[in-house]
C-alpha cells in the first residue's frame, strides 16, 4: 500500500496568535497562499507534541476520519524579529527550523457536546482510538474538534503518547489501562466499542506503524525515545487492546 506523504511549506507572515494554553500556537502564511495553524518546535512540550501531533493525525487520517492537512513548515531564522512582543519573539527564535502545521479551516466551529452529536460508532472508534493513543486532550472542557461543513474534523493530538516523555518503563506503559478515558467527552455515545475494536485493530497494521513512524523528522527525535520504539509501543498497545477496551467500557457504564 502507498501511504501520502507531508508536504513542506515556507512560513511567510505571523497572522495572529491563539492564546491557548501555555503553547502559544498561531495562524500563518505560507508560500502555498494558505492559512495554517503553526505548532511551535519551541514551545511547551517541544519536538514530542509535535510527534504525538503528528502520529496522531496521521493515524486517524489513515483511518477514514476527517483531519485538517497537516504539514511541515519552515521557519527561517529572520522571521518575527519585527514581531512586539518578546514572549512570542522568543518563541519564535526557539522554533527556527521544522515545524508543524495544519490547515486553517476558516469558520470551522468547536464541538459542543450539548447541542452535536456523533453516531454511537463513530463516537466509539474515536474513544477506542484516543484510548490507544493514551489522548487525556479531547474532554468537555477541551474537545479538540471541530464542525466544518456539516462533517467532524479532528484535531490536536500532542497530548497523546506521553509515554515518551519519561520513556524507560514504556514496556509498562504499553500494556496500560487508560483510566483518563472516563473524561472523554464522547464515551456517553461510545455504546458500540467492541465494534470500533473488530474493525480498527486489523486496519492498524505494522507496515502502517513503520508509515507513520518515518514521517518524523530526524531533528525532532530523542535519543532516548529512537525511530522504532514508536512503533514497537503502539504495536504492544495494539496487542493489548483488550486492556483499554475493558476500561473504556467500563467506564462508560459508569455513566448509566
Amino acid at each position: 500500500m502507498n501511504f501520502p506523504t507531508l508536504r513542506t511549506v515556507q512560513v511567510l507572515r505571523y497572522v495572529t496568535p491563539l492564546r491557548e494554553g501555555g503553547s502559544l500556537p498561531a495562524i500563518v502564511d505560507a508560500d502555498d497562499e494558505f492559512l495554517y495553524v503553526l505548532k511551535f518546535r519551541g514551545a511547551g512540550q517541544g519536538t514530542k507534541a509535535l510527534i504525538a501531533d503528528l502520529l496522531g493525525a496521521e493515524l486517524f487520517r489513515a483511518l477514514g476520519f476527517k483531519v485538517p492537512e497537516l504539514v511541515f513548515a519552515q521557519l527561517d531564522h529572520a522571521f518575527g524579529r519585527t514581531e512586539p512582543d518578546p514572549e512570542i519573539q522568543e518563541l519564535l527564535r526557539r522554533s527556527e527550523g521544522l515545524n508543524l502545521a495544519l490547515h486553517y479551516l476558516s469558520g470551522a466551529i468547536t464541538f459542543d457536546p450539548v447541542v452535536m452529536k456523533a453516531d454511537a460508532l463513530m463516537a466509539s472508534k474515536i474513544v477506542w482510538l484516543d484510548s490507544f493513543l493514551m489522548n487525556v486532550d479531547r474532554t468537555a472542557r477541551n474537545t479538540n474538534m471541530l464542525c466544518w461543513n456539516h462533517e467532524l474534523w479532528l484535531i490536536d493530538h500532542g497530548a497523546s503518547l506521553y509515554f515518551h516523555h519519561a520513556p524507560d518503563n514504556w514496556e509498562e506503559q504499553a500494556v496500560r489501562p487508560f483510566t483518563a478515558i472516563k473524561d472523554h467527552v464522547l464515551l456517553p455515545q461510545a455504546t458500540k466499542l467492541e465494534d470500533a475494536d473488530a474493525q480498527l485493530k486489523p486496519a492498524i497494521t505494522p507496515e502502517l506503524l513503520k508509515h507513520l513512524a518515518s514521517l518524523i523528522p530526524e531533528d525532532w527525535l530523542d535519543p532516548a525515545v529512537p525511530r522504532e520504539r514508536y512503533v514497537e509501543f503502539l504495536q504492544r498497545r495494539l496487542d493489548n487492546s483488550q486492556i483499554f477496551l475493558t476500561e473504556a467500557i467500563n467506564a462508560g457504564k459508569l455513566l448509566l
